[in-house]
């Protein structure tokens, strides 16, 4: 690979609100000065494109006008690392990098502390959407010998080869004449009746890989329903106080805590609950009004600056027990159903969501399902286990139905401030043991595509559990996961999101069977299946 000097240039995508980037400044400080040492070992230099903002308190690039700038001053032929440790909106990078003819590396470093895997993996789903070339690594210390492996070889050939030996094209596989018919049978019926998505705004926080174009959902039997959150928060005003009550109270009688305070800035508060409640009723409302399958709220931007956060809502619409909602004729609205909510308006996942609780219902399963950021993983020995447990995490829309004890054992914090200024609460619980079924809607080559596998949530000590979530967001909804037959590095090199989703089966040989008929059903939409790791095929 050819350089200045051998430098390499380094950019450092940040988030939008400026709380969020004074917070995680330091540890996004600390982490370029190992990946720089690094490299330096290997006779290079890196020199930040953009410099620390003395008034701001952070050096992230904050906005896309500002991305623009900094990229106009990078000799686009040089190669190029976006380094993150943060939650980062990924379209303040995007449009330099589409122009970007030099080498590109976006790099991690494992910790859980604050969501950089999960930036840096939204980061790499936006640029495979785009048909960007790049590579990508990370580390915990940038002293290990896969990373520094990894780094040689981009340093020596601007590309980094990933050990995918784990994915398998169902294109290139049989499968059990029954299943597949179920599938098919089942998508075919999806794609005749015709599905409606509510989108309550597109676009959250710069998720360009969370946005299907018209042009490939269409094909498959999904229509977008452009709604706007104006009009939710609208549809707030007009619940009443007792309708919010009534939630509230069918809510408190299930055993749901809610852990109020007094000082609305820092603490969740009774009246914020309330507030949660009336968008719950608001949202399903215009859902019927609308002829709504499944709905996104974005919250982040938008709504975020009039009231409280969406993840109570959201965890609520996708459990089919939940609190009844009336149209003003009296009508229970959706009576007896989950109405499967995609969090950050993530369409790929929303896609997923719906045809995944529509498919276990027929296969007589529950069919509760959510997307997790993927946070974070470590190798855990002990209770039993021997193997690598990731860290799923998301502030909403986990359903109580995955939680030991359901709503019972459910509780809502309050959203941190630097994120959500307003408060609200979340839906947060510990998924309870038992066999999944995972994967990823997402589009390379503009084409759809989907990615699964079977895997297992794993009941970890209680305070293995607990310094898990105290390393990360204890605030929010968390499930351990093991992936059977994917390894860390190979769901890392391979994963073309921050999300992942995941559902519920029997057991074991139900997580196969169901796997199998999911992927025939996604393959009749017109979608490009893979299997990851070890489904039995």
């Amino acid at each position: 690979m050819q350089g200045v000097n051998k430098e390499i240039i380094l950019v450092s995508s940040g988030d939008l609100r400026l709380s969020a980037n004074q917070n995680c400044w330091e540890a996004q400080s600390q982490m370029e000065r190992e990946l720089s040492r690094a490299i330096g070992k290997l006779g290079w230099t890196v020199r930040r494109a953009h410099p620390y903002d003395a008034n701001k308190k952070h050096g992230f690039i904050d906005s896309q006008r500002m991305g623009m700038d900094v990229f106009r001053n990078i000799n686009p032929e040089q190669p190029l690392i976006v380094a993150e440790s943060v939650w980062q909106y990924s379209h303040h990078v995007f449009a330099g990098l589409t122009t970007h003819k030099g080498p590109i590396l976006t790099v991690a470093n494992w910790s859980g502390q604050w969501p950089g895997l999960v930036g840096m993996l939204n980061l790499n789903g936006c640029l495979t959407k785009a048909g960007i070339n790049y590579s990508t690594l990370w580390s915990e210390q940038f002293t290990d010998d896969f990373f520094i492996a990894g780094l040689n070889e981009w340093l020596a050939t601007g590309k980094i080869h990933h050990n995918l030996s784990h994915v398998k094209s169902l294109a290139l596989h049989k499968l059990p004449f029954n299943e597949e018919e179920q599938g098919r049978n089942f998508a075919r019926k999806l794609k005749e009746r015709k599905v409606i998505m509510g989108v309550f705004d597109e676009g959250c926080m710069g998720m360009y890989n969370a946005i299907v174009p018209d042009e490939l959902l269409h094909p498959t039997g999904f229509f977008k329903e452009r709604l706007s959150q104006s009009a939710l928060y609208a549809a707030m005003t007009r619940v009443k106080d007792t309708e919010a009550e009534a939630v509230l109270n069918w809510l408190l009688n299930k055993g749901m805590q809610f852990n109020w305070g007094t000082n609305p800035e820092t603490e969740l508060t009774r009246e914020q609950t309330l507030d949660q409640c009336k968008m719950y009723i608001a949202a399903v409302r215009i859902a019927e009004e609308f002829g709504c399958d499944t709905i996104g709220i974005q919250y982040q931007q938008g709504l975020k600056d009039l009231t409280v956060a969406s993840d109570l809502v959201e965890g609520l619409l996708n459990n089919e027990d939940r609190p009844p909602v009336f149209a003003e004729n009296g009508k229970e609205l959706y009576a007896g159903k989950a109405l499967p909510h995609f969090n950050e308006v993530d369409e790929c996942a929303g896609i997923d969501a719906l045809l995944t609780y529509k498919l276990w219902k027929e296969l007589g399963m529950e069919g509760e399902n959510t997307l997790h950021d993927i946070r974070w993983g470590e190798h855990y020995k002990g209770a039993g286990i021997d193997d690598f447990v990731w860290l799923f995490l998301i502030s909403g829309a986990a359903p109580a139905a995955h939680f030991t004890g359901g709503y019972a054992g459910a509780s809502s914090d309050r959203q941190p401030a630097m994120y959500f200024r307003l408060g609200g609460g979340t839906l947060k619980g510990i998924s309870k043991p038992g066999a999944i079924v995972w994967s990823r809607v997402y589009v390379t080559n503009n084409e759809l595509h989907c990615d699964l596998g079977v895997g297992e949530v794993v009941a970890l000590p209680e305070e293995e559990t607990y310094r898990r979530w105290n390393n990360t967001t204890p605030e929010w909804p968390i499930m351990n996961a093991v992936l059977k037959g994917v390894s860390r590095d190979q769901l890392m090199s391979r994963h073309k999101a921050n999300h992942i989703h995941v559902v519920y089966t029997n057991d074991e040989a139900a997580a196969h069977s169901a796997c199998r008929i999911k992927a025939a059903a996604m393959d009749e939409l017109g979608l490009k299946v893979h299997f990851c790791g070890d489904v039995n095929l």
